[in-house]
Formats: structure tokens, C-alpha cells, sequence
């Protein structure tokens, strides 16, 4: 394996991870139900199952 010759420097370490964030997740509104979902996700709502504004799967109830 390979060895740095050098000790790298904090200030030069952190400057490679400044490019390391932490960013929020996208949301989007269904215009069928208005319920916020991640995009491109299948989302549960009042017993059903919504992909792309349509029922997918509803579940029974017992």
C-alpha cells in the first residue's frame, strides 16, 4: 500500500471534505391528493397506495 511521505495538515484535510455536505431531501406535491412524498416514490395515503397520482394497491381492511 502506498504511505504519504508527509503528514498531511488539518488545514489541508479539511479543505478536501469541505465538498461533504449534508443537503435536505426534495419533496413533491401530489396534484391528486396534495400529499408531500419524496419524488418518484410510491407513498401511502388513507389506505391506499399512490405512484405517479394513481392507485397502485388498496389496503383491506379487517
Amino acid at each position: 500500500m502506498a504511505h504519504p511521505k508527509r503528514k498531511i495538515s488539518r488545514t489541508r484535510r479539511d479543505k478536501r471534505r469541505t465538498h461533504y455536505k449534508a443537503i435536505p431531501e426534495s419533496m413533491a406535491k401530489c396534484q391528486t391528493t396534495g400529499e408531500i412524498h419524496r419524488p418518484h416514490r410510491a407513498y401511502w395515503h388513507e389506505g391506499k397506495l399512490y405512484l405517479n397520482g394513481k392507485v397502485m394497491i388498496m389496503k383491506e381492511e379487517e
